[in-house]
């Protein structure tokens, strides 16, 4: 090799180190993110998260470029997590992979603040593509999410929210959420930090958006969905 050659090769910069936080319950999950995103030269995982609380901690601390967040975490719904972030770090982009059908949560994400949603039964083949989108500013959706979203904008499809489950707020959509996990009004305030009042005043108007005649069909209501929810896995 030539001197010149030489310094060429000596010279050549190294790529730019992007730090990426991953928040996400499971840690098999977690494992498989981290053997993903370390196959890249670019990008390396600064710290891991199994809850809203730590990935807070997580953000102040290690300053990471992204953030990859499940929306089911054990302290917090991931949507709030998502607002916590923004509200506090407003620069820092945000991930959504999730196992929640993108057609009732990709919105709602977006409008929390995160810059993508990836659904996780697709994220070996598309993680390290959304990653760069939204690293580059870009905002991440699947092609069919995409099309939806790009017909809301230009008027030729109706929003999905003047009917059914997505005409209630992502408050009461976790609540619902949560009865239909099993939890009763106590178990659902005392998760949420918030009175039993505030949880009944949720219920009431779950009910009412909903149709549904008494508490009992809330709950079986509530009881199918998550099971739906669920079976799309």
């Amino acid at each position: 090799m030539s001197q010149a050659s030489a310094t060429r090769t000596a010279k050549k910069p190294r790529p730019e180190m992007k730090r990426l936080l991953l928040v996400d319950d499971h840690p098999i999950m977690r494992h498989g993110l981290v053997q993903l995103i370390s196959a890249e030269p670019d990008l390396e995982v600064c710290a891991e998260a199994g809850n809203a609380a730590d990935g807070m901690v997580a953000v102040t601390s290690r300053k990471p470029d992204l953030v990859i967040a499940d929306l089911t975490l054990p302290d917090k719904h991931g949507l709030e997590f998502i607002k916590d972030i923004r509200a506090l770090h407003p620069d820092l982009q945000i991930l959504v992979l999730s196992m929640h059908d993108e057609s009732l949560y990709a919105e709602r994400a977006l409008r929390a603040g995160a810059r993508g949603y990836l659904m996780k039964e697709t994220a070996a083949e598309n993680l390290i593509h959304a990653v760069r989108r939204v690293l580059g500013g870009d905002i991440y959706l699947s092609d069919k999410m995409a099309s939806v979203m790009l017909e809301l904008l230009s008027g030729q499809r109706k929003s999905a929210a003047s009917a059914g489950i997505d005409r209630l707020t992502d408050r009461e959509l976790e609540v619902l959420q949560l009865i239909g996990s099993g939890r009763g009004t106590r178990q659902i305030a005392d998760q949420l930090h918030v009175s039993v009042r505030t949880i009944d005043a949720h219920r009431a108007h779950i009910k009412d958006k909903l149709q549904l005649p008494d508490g009992n069909a809330l709950v079986r209501y509530a009881v199918r969905w998550v099971e739906n929810q669920q079976g799309t896995v």
